[in-house]
């Protein structure tokens, strides 16, 4: 057994670097000689004191030289089986090297040369030691990422990972597993957001429909743990064909119930059921859950059975209901009477029957076409308006309204005189592409539509012209009278207020009417209102008149003559704005108010027909006198 000491010394020999030992191993040795030395000497001495014979001394030195071999060759044992011991030691570190870098796919450690087996032993240790804790990080890394892998696996129903569970990973290979666990997660995610709304949409459906869950999957999907539910590509194909059955017999029910509802509301206006019974069934005039549509069916049952009993006040209100839909569908009195049923008297459950077939088919009639019909009543509603405009355009009394009416009427007129051509075109091509795909005629009122609108603006045109007609005979007529009977003719220029003149009018008024007590009787003036007043002829004044030295005035002397008097009262009144009694006068009337122009469409109009008047009555005027001169 090895002393302390050496042990000491065999330690620090292992880990102290012996660069050149050479020289200092020899002093060593040279000493451990001159111990030796020292020591056999001193024993000598001792035993020489104590007088031990030579032979002991022979023994006793070789016992000491024995010892001194045992232990050096113990010692140089010791040392042998450390250099094995680092052999071995560099030898299996080595191989471990090799195995963890072909393991880690890395490139074989390069020992240095040159250096001390210990030094060689302790860096391939190193080197080892490193390998081995990238082995157990990689390997660590690779359990946790199968541990999540598993996981993922279990939820969605999906393969694991292709990768070798005892085999040592690469960096590479770690990083496509742990791409391949985000998206793997990113998917769970995706799909788990898939599920809850699956989820909540089909439970409020279940709700509605008051359905209870029946198949093992229908009770994992609403009984169970979110949590727990396999989210693969299969369940959630499941969950939205699912979802899909329950939204058609959710659409299914809504349309049982909307059906239910509009004959409902059908026989209650039918049989004419007060609004207090009708009101207590609110609930399900409006939800279409199983509950409301088994109510609704109940319902129309009873009133079903009701309406047999009322078959005669059920059949007129349907008939009502034709009537509508014959005026929506513009038909023909022809296609009314071809329903004979709606003519009978004889009210049985065989005529209910009857009506309700044809009102469905009126109304599925109407929806086919409803476009169509929508754009032949909108002509119609513009037709009616235009013609409106076009009375409102010949009213003498539009003149007279204030707020822009005029101007609004106007231009509404001109946009509709604008539209309805176009209206027509558009009408005219939908009914071509109509009876191209129908292969029969659309009819209004038992007519061809395009037929029906040239009749209309036929008929338009021939009214035009019947109104101009009158208007031209009522003119002519009006200018007889005024010759006649001296009635002032007025033309309206700049509007202002009745009975408002400029100091110059009231000039020339007071000059004209002054010189018309002078003038010969035929003459004619100009009113304030820029009217021409024409005056009747009177009979010439007796010879015996001329004889007076001087003219009067007209306040002096005889009272002007009756005919003259009447006339200038009514000029006064004219000018006043106040009509006069009197057998010569007319009262005022639509037809005339004080205007030529009370009856003409366009200003143009307006300013032809007054010059033609102007100009009849002045040649009436000058043969008038004439005749009366002579």
């Amino acid at each position: 057994m090895l002393p302390a000491s050496w042990s000491a010394i065999q330690l620090k020999d292992e880990r102290t670097d012996h660069t050149d030992p050479c020289p200092y191993s020899e002093v060593l040795a040279a000493e451990s000689v001159s111990c030796l030395n020292k020591a056999l000497c001193h024993l000598k001495d001792i035993w020489e004191e104590i007088g031990i014979p030579e032979e002991q001394r022979l023994q006793r030195t070789n016992v000491v030289k024995n010892h001194i071999k045992n232990l050096l060759e113990m010692m140089v044992k010791e040392e042998e089986s450390l250099k094995k011991r680092i052999v071995s030691s560099i030898q299996i570190c080595r191989t471990e090297m090799e195995k963890l870098c072909l393991e880690l796919q890395l490139p074989v450690f390069q020992e240095e040369e040159g250096i001390s087996m210990l030094q060689q032993e302790k860096n391939i240790r190193t080197q080892v030691e490193a390998l081995a804790k990238e082995r157990a990080r990689r390997m660590q890394q690779l359990k946790d990422l199968l541990e999540q892998d598993q996981d993922l696996c279990d939820i969605l129903c999906s393969m694991p990972y292709g990768i070798a569970p005892d085999s040592v990973p690469s960096p590479e290979q770690l990083e496509n597993f742990h791409q391949h666990i985000n998206n793997q997660s990113t998917e769970k995610a995706k799909r788990y957001a898939e599920f809850m709304d699956l989820k909540k949409q089909i439970t409020l459906h279940m709700e509605e429909l008051d359905h209870i869950p029946e198949t093992s999957f229908e009770k994992d999907v609403v009984c169970e743990d979110e949590d727990s539910f396999c989210l693969s590509r299969d369940n959630i194909t499941a969950l939205k064909l699912l979802l899909c059955q329950l939204d058609e017999r959710k659409v299914e029910n809504q349309a049982k119930c909307e059906t239910h509802r509009e004959k409902i509301q059908q026989l209650w206006d039918r049989l004419q059921v007060p609004q207090e019974e009708r009101s207590v069934f609110n609930e399900h005039m409006v939800m279409s859950k199983k509950r409301n549509l088994e109510a609704l069916q109940a319902e129309v049952q009873r009133l079903e059975e009701l309406k047999l009993l009322n078959i005669r006040n059920v059949t007129d209100a349907i008939r009502s209901e034709i009537a509508v839909f014959w005026e929506k569908c513009f038909f023909s009195i022809d296609q009314r009477q071809a329903f004979a049923p709606y003519f009978s008297e004889d009210f049985t459950e065989e005529l209910l029957v009857q009506h309700d077939a044809e009102i469905q088919r009126l109304k599925q009639h109407y929806e086919d076409h409803k476009e169509l019909f929508d754009g032949v009543q909108q002509w119609e509603e513009s037709w009616k308006l235009f013609q409106e405009l076009e009375k409102k355009a010949t009213d003498p009394t539009r003149f007279t309204n204030r707020g822009g009416n005029l101007l609004k009427e106007e231009k509404q007129r001109s946009d509709l005189h604008k539209n309805l051509p176009k209206l027509e075109k558009k009408l005219k091509a939908q009914i071509d592409a109509w009876e191209s795909e129908q292969s029969r005629e659309f009819l209004v009122n038992g007519q061809k539509f395009l037929q029906y609108v040239e009749e209309q603006w036929e008929l338009h045109r021939i009214e035009k012209e019947k109104e101009k007609q009158e208007r031209h005979l009522k003119k002519s007529k009006q200018t007889e009278e005024d010759m006649l009977y001296g009635t002032a003719v007025r033309t309206p220029t700049k509007r202002r207020f009745l009975g408002t003149t400029t100091p110059n009018k009231s000039r020339k008024l007071f000059n004209s009417t002054s010189s018309m007590s002078s003038a010969t009787s035929n003459s004619t003036m100009r009113s304030v209102y820029g009217g021409t007043i024409c005056r009747s002829p009177v009979p010439r004044p007796p010879l015996s008149a001329n004889k007076c030295p001087a003219p009067r005035t007209p306040g002096s002397g005889k009272p002007p003559h009756p005919r003259l008097q009447g006339c200038n009262k009514e000029n006064e009144a004219q000018l006043k704005g106040t009509p006069v009694s009197g057998a010569l006068l007319t009262p005022a009337s639509p037809q005339r108010n004080f205007s030529m122009a009370s009856v003409a469409s366009t200003y143009s109009e307006f300013v032809r027909d007054l010059s033609k008047a102007s100009n009849t009555k002045i040649q009436h005027g000058i043969m008038n006198s004439t005749t009366t001169n002579h």
